[in-house]
């Protein structure tokens, strides 16, 4: 049409001109964020999958029947997955695991709090008190969120700086009638912990308090692993809900996740429902209402096509490969892995164990990669509650396509160490000292700042990090993340938190 502002062609060179400036998706250089199953026929097959769903809504499955028959069928394919079908039908509808595909892993997460929330208030109608949620200082960031969106106190429990790992018997000391549910991680995010799931489904169920496994980064992975693991999924019979994302160990495209829970009873829930108000009932799973079916859509022909020897396979691939890269770690002077990691995907810390010059900081070795094409994501050390400290790491996710370029990133791994060896840690406390020098109340308005920043005020401090570029906009990140990393470790956790989101706001804001 002649109306038309650009022609198609256009556009699209533009888009490929954006694309070309992001990380690759494919090849095995980004080791977190992206799932590579390494397969390009899977990728065609979820692009057509998704565009034969293209225009339909997935807000209702009873005018759209195909979003009914995927979801039913991906749900199926994870319930077997997760033993949730061992021994249905023999304990009544309790027993029964019943689940729904969601957008990701936060929006599963969300839910799972939603509905412990909403059970725990039915139980004790009339309560003033705030339900919490206990889990390990390393559970998933969604949890945080859910906790602020729904109105629950996240108590954190600290984990053994070494493994990463919370005891259960800290769990159980935090345990009362104001606990909605416990949150363990198969495995965490940050350490790739099994944490010891069988042992506290054995408290919680005695104590009638639900048990949520948030199994959303390895869970379909776990379910594929060579290796023997202690039982974490629906065959212990005390976990009450899981969740895991198909858009990662699925080889789906983002987002789409899917949360199980044992009992039909209790996954109602979940659902928001509503005749009050003059348009269709509303009736909702999920938090979304119109969603598109595309990523279900792909979701769904992967696992059909896949099927269990497909998922072995690649998970075979992906086990190989991080076996492969722990020993090439573990074979670095001055780095090491932190405790015994679970799954594909491990953490990496300074070696304290060797003397100061030939120790590796591990956001410099981060940055080192990055520089030749690498790109290994940083994670700040914290204290925990109890004076404890978590060392500061580089996260490796693994994944089937990093099978053929093992050789490749082990020699950058070792090279990069290798230059920054004895290198000191960036002290983010000095950054800290220097910036408040600099601005106009000195080290008081840097303290101050913790308070309620404007968007001006944080603008003029992310200037000053160098985060900023001069027309206010959001500048590009350094090339070393290290000193980044630093200030997020030195700067108190809510000036941190503003000063991020001023920055991701302004990215994303026009700049015309």
């Amino acid at each position: 049409m002649s109306t038309f502002e650009h022609t198609p062609d256009d556009v699209l060179a533009e888009l490929e001109v954006l694309r070309a400036a992001d990380a690759p998706t494919h090849g095995g250089r980004v080791l977190s964020y992206v799932y590579d199953s390494g397969l390009a026929e899977l990728d065609e097959l979820a692009a057509r999958a998704a565009r034969l769903v293209q225009p339909v809504n997935g807000l209702d499955p009873t005018t759209f029947t195909s979003v009914a028959a995927m979801e039913s069928g991906v749900v199926g394919f994870a319930r077997r997955v997760f033993h949730g079908d061992i021994g249905m039908g023999a304990g009544g509808d309790g027993e029964v695991v019943v689940g729904s595909v969601t957008s990701g892993g936060t929006e599963s997460c969300l839910l799972a709090v939603k509905t412990a929330r909403d059970v725990w208030r039915s139980a004790r109608q009339g309560t003033p008190r705030t339900p919490r949620i206990v889990a390990p200082a390393t559970v998933h960031a969604a949890f945080h969120k859910a906790a602020h969106y729904f109105g629950l106190a996240l108590d954190l429990v600290p984990v053994d700086p070494g493994t990463g790992a919370p005891t259960p018997a800290a769990i159980e000391e935090r345990l009362g009638d104001d606990v909605a549910l416990v949150v363990l991680s198969a495995p965490s995010y940050p350490f790739a912990t099994l944490d010891p799931i069988a042992d506290v489904a054995a408290i919680t169920a005695q104590r009638g308090i639900a048990l949520h496994v948030d199994a959303c980064i390895g869970g379909f992975a776990l379910a594929f692993w060579p290796d023997e693991l202690p039982a974490w999924d629906f065959r212990v019979p005390g976990v009450t809900s899981l969740s895991a994302d198909l858009h990662k160990y699925g080889y789906a495209p983002k987002g789409v996740s899917v949360l199980l829970t044992r009992g039909r009873d209790r996954q109602r829930r979940q659902y928001f429902a509503t005749t009050d108000w003059p348009g269709y009932p509303v009736v909702n799973p999920t938090m979304a209402g119109s969603k598109p079916a595309g990523p279900l859509a792909a979701a769904w022909a992967i696992t059909r096509v896949l099927g269990h020897g497909g998922f072995t396979e690649l998970t075979g691939r992906a086990a190989s490969a991080t076996r492969a890269l722990r020993d090439v770690v573990t074979g670095i002077e001055g780095l090491r892995v932190v405790g015994e990691p679970t799954g594909p995907l491990f953490a990496v810390a300074a070696d304290d164990a060797v003397p100061a010059e030939r120790r590796v900081d591990p956001h410099h070795w981060a940055d080192a990669a990055r520089g030749a094409g690498w790109h290994l994501q940083l994670q700040p050390g914290r204290t925990q509650s109890d004076g404890t400290s978590l060392p500061r790491t580089t996260h490796l996710t693994v994944t089937p396509v990093t099978h053929a370029v093992v050789p490749e990133l082990a020699a950058a791994l070792v090279t990069a160490a290798d230059a920054v060896r004895g290198v000191p840690a960036v002290d983010g406390r000095e950054l800290v000292a220097g910036l408040a020098e600099t601005l106009p109340g000195g080290a008081e308005a840097l303290a101050a700042a913790s308070a309620e920043l404007d968007s001006d005020g944080a603008a003029a401090l992310l200037a000053a990090f160098g985060l900023l570029g001069g027309d206010g906009a959001g500048g590009a990140l350094p090339e070393r993340l290290a000193p980044v990393l630093a200030l997020v470790e030195a700067l108190p956790g809510p000036l941190t938190e503003r000063l991020l989101i001023e920055l991701l706001a302004r990215v994303v804001e026009p700049r015309d």
